[in-house]
């Protein structure tokens, strides 16, 4: 028995059909614990169903339903949680047989973003997708609620279900309409934020990965040793989805140049289409990275899924065709030195602090191809252009002349070609 500060407990029931495999099946099911347990929410038991496809009705047919039922007796469970995607027929159908609240997997995960959004963009593409989500579910939700009696309050209509008051379509829909409005601006406003970066001439190295692999941890770790003093930290959890909001922070690491390091929300394995989609203009900052750095917990024993999850995820954003370094993160745990190089891989360790120097030559080798080495002669009247090539170069010699500031700098084609009158050759 696990306990939980919210007293919650759910019976976790998931059916295995013939074209996924038990390994496969049971990576999910425990991902659907961990899911359950970031919402403070107590795995009291398992019903499995083996089966060729899933029943149209109920997902896991009749027998296995009074199974689960029989569970959710036994274990005082007020809550049953499906890994499979429940069909609006099939949501109404279990919740009517069950009579305690039914959530799917799905409908789990935008519980999490919900309770986990913070800034208005990410509240704005949390409630969207959750009405969206809810829109055709609306019978087999009502009877949610009717089940909700003493067991403080219902996770199905959470967050933005509260402001669907009684879950009516036309305000649903309404809602929905506003939401995209709001949306567009905050995309607007987003994509003029990236273009002032770009106009920054920093390259944006943006972090990525699997959920809770470590991504915040090693933005903060980096922050702590080379960001700049005004640079805050970022929130960090060992639990699954611990921030939504994208973060982008400048990184001053001496002797290399600087850059924009931006931490992107965390994949996972069938991570919902309406999330992807609310999300969208989110996920997308990696399309804009001049480098990805997939985060990855090598201690997990599914770390091999979940970089391929990260690598198909990033695919169907259309960031596959950018340089990539693969952080085996927490390597201190498993076999082997640690920090080292093999291959396309760096092993190293966040907390312990061991290889970040590994990392920060991996980012500056990739950047410094296409850059050259220049020299400057910059007259005292401009003597902004030496605060210039300190912030977007890796200045290599400065001397104080007479008439002028001498400076020797390796910097990239665009700073070359906006500099070029100070040249000396």
């Amino acid at each position: 028995m696990e306990e939980n500060s919210t007293g919650r407990r759910a019976i976790l029931v998931g059916a295995r059909t013939n074209n996924v495999s038990e390994e496969e099946f049971r990576i999910g099911m425990d991902e659907l614990a961990g899911l359950c347990r970031s919402l403070a929410i107590a795995p009291a038991g398992e019903v499995v169903q083996n089966i060729p496809k899933e029943d149209p009705a109920t997902c896991i047919g009749s027998g296995k339903v009074a199974q689960v039922r029989e569970a959710i007796g036994e274990q005082g469970a007020d809550l049953a949680v499906f890994n499979n995607t429940l069909s609006p027929a099939q949501l109404n159908n279990l919740s009517g047989a069950l009579e305690v609240e039914v959530m799917d997997r799905t409908g789990l995960i935008l519980n999490i973003f919900t309770d986990r959004a913070r800034t208005r963009e990410a509240c704005l593409q949390t409630d969207y997708a959750h009405l969206k989500y809810m829109l055709p579910r609306l019978v087999g939700l009502r009877k949610n609620l009717g089940r909700q009696g003493g067991t403080g309050g219902s996770l199905s209509n959470k967050g933005s279900g509260e402001k669907a008051i009684e879950l009516d379509r036309r305000k649903i829909e309404k809602e929905m309409a506003s939401l995209r409005r709001q949306l567009t601006d905050v995309e607007r406003i987003r994509a003029e934020q990236r273009k002032k970066r770009s106009a920054s001439g920093l390259p944006l190295v943006a972090l990525v990965g699997y959920t809770n692999a470590g991504k915040s941890s090693l933005m903060n770790r980096l922050l702590s040793d080379f960001g700049a003093e005004e640079e805050k930290s970022v929130y960090t959890a060992d639990m699954l989805f611990a921030t939504l909001d994208t973060s982008v922070r400048r990184i001053e690491p001496e002797g290399r140049r600087p850059f924009l390091l931006s931490d992107t929300v965390g994949f996972i394995n069938d991570l919902p289409t309406d999330l992807v989609q609310a999300f969208r203009s989110t996920l997308e900052e990696a399309l804009y990275a001049d480098i990805l750095v997939d985060v990855v917990d090598v201690s997990d024993p599914n770390c091999r899924m979940h970089m391929d999850v990260t690598e198909k995820t990033l695919k169907e954003l259309g960031a596959d065709g950018i340089p990539v370094i693969h952080v085996m993160n927490k390597a201190e745990l498993v076999s082997g030195s640690c920090p080292r190089k093999a291959g396309d891989r760096l092993y190293l360790s966040v907390r312990n602090n061991l290889g970040i120097d590994l990392l920060l030559d991996e980012i500056e080798e990739i950047l410094s191809a296409g850059t050259k080495l220049c020299r400057f002669r910059i007259p005292y009247s401009d003597s902004g252009v030496e605060s210039i090539l300190r912030k977007e170069a890796v200045i290599r010699a400065v001397a104080y002349d007479a008439d002028a500031i001498r400076v020797t700098a390796e910097v990239r084609p665009r700073i070359a070609g906006q500099l070029k009158n100070y040249m000396t050759e």
